[in-house]
């Protein structure tokens, strides 16, 4: 039985096309980039090139991209600038679903002593932007924001947010991890300041990501040594998966468009499905400004983790939230934030897709879930066992 990979939030496949272009690179080309011979030197100049085909993504010039390890760092690093740059404000403002790269780094930072404000959200998972606008004070030196929640994929209104804080000495960053690669960005008009993105969210390997820097802003690096990526970021570069997310850059940008179109369909087929042969379900989530391939659904009186295990058996591979959370009891902060009723948050269930997924995979999971779910609700601990499907 083939595996149906239906986590893409967690991380992607590597692009076959992908891996081919670094290949060389874990191989034969192993040189130091920073060397100065020809044989490490000359990878310099391929850096360069996979930092222009992420920037053409982004539509950036390459000069405001410096490449990291992952979305984490790059979130560590975007908050840490905005402070070190602005060493007297004490303010900073987030939302209480963001990513924990963002959400913890932050209760970090309020226990040493700044002052965090969690913005919160609706039902349908939709921030507060009269909050937002009353939270804004003189001590403010950063508002970060997630582009698009990894949970339930509602995408946030960036845009509006950067008209509000323009003009008013606050950075302002976005972590667009589960953005990059899914949705259109125009970084020449979207008037951020930083945004994070990771490599292997968009079918690059794990282990690389970058941060966009705008121009003009003063930065402070989060990882000092020596040289690397203009002096902004120290280490030796990861050459093979920076080669890697440049050509994964590539290959989205040419994708976008038809990619986006033909994974909605195939996620709204699977809800459409799901809601019509399983009673007591929602879809958690603004359904109309989300990612086009993420759905958060709600199986009442089920237990998630009861799902998933099941759906393994059929080497269904699906989660119940953020991988950074996996093993945790706690119920999503994101559906709590959303005040999804205790009798579904236990019970949510993510899917997401990607290029590679099949309609054949779907029809798979929908010919197998109502039976999963019949089954588990005549054992549910909630008094539901009668429920019949």
């Amino acid at each position: 039985m083939q595996t149906i990979y239906l986590d893409n939030n967690a991380t992607t496949r590597t692009d076959p096309d992908v891996l081919a272009e670094m290949l060389p690179y874990l191989a034969d080309l192993y040189g130091n980039p920073s060397s100065m011979h020809t044989f490490g030197g000359q990878l310099h100049k391929k850096i360069e090139e996979a930092r222009a085909k992420l920037a053409d993504l982004l539509k950036a010039d390459p000069s405001e991209i410096i490449f990291t390890s992952c979305g984490t760092e790059s979130d560590n690093t975007a908050i840490m600038n905005a402070l070190e740059t602005h060493p007297r404000k004490r303010h900073i403002i987030t939302t209480r679903v963001e990513h924990p790269a963002v959400l913890n780094f932050s209760q970090h930072l309020g226990r040493k002593g700044y002052r965090i404000t969690y913005l919160p959200v609706n039902d349908a998972g939709r921030l507060d932007m009269e909050m937002l606008t009353r939270s804004l004070d003189d001590d403010t030196a950063l508002v970060t924001i997630m582009f698009a929640n990894n949970e339930t994929g509602v995408v946030f209104p960036i845009d509006e947010i950067a008209g509000l804080l323009e003009g008013r000495g606050i950075l302002f960053h976005t972590d667009a991890v589960q953005a990059v690669g899914k949705l259109p960005i125009d970084l020449n008009t979207l008037k951020v300041d930083m945004l994070s993105l990771s490599g292997h969210k968009l079918h690059a390997p794990k282990g690389i990501g970058a941060l966009y820097v705008r121009r003009g802003g003063r930065f402070y690096p989060y990882i000092i040594g020596g040289h690397q990526e203009m002096s902004r970021r120290a280490g030796t570069e990861n050459v093979a998966s920076i080669i890697g997310l440049g050509k994964a850059a590539a290959l989205a940008r040419g994708f976008l468009t038809e990619e986006a179109a033909a994974v909605s369909r195939l996620r709204d087929r699977l809800e459409a499905g799901l809601l019509g042969s399983c009673p007591d379900v929602r879809i958690n989530g603004d359904t109309k400004n989300r990612l086009p391939n993420t759905t958060n659904i709600s199986f009442e009186y089920v237990e998630g983790e009861a799902i998933l295990l099941r759906l393994n058996e059929y080497q269904i591979c699906a989660s119940s939230g953020s991988a950074c959370t996996s093993g945790s009891l706690e119920p999503s902060h994101v559906l709590r934030a959303m005040g999804v009723p205790y009798t579904a948050v236990h019970g949510s269930i993510r899917f997401s897709l990607s290029r590679f997924t099949t309609g054949e995979e779907i029809d798979r999971v929908l010919q197998v879930m109502p039976g999963i779910i019949r089954e588990l609700r005549q054992l549910s601990p909630f008094g539901r066992g009668s429920l019949t499907l």
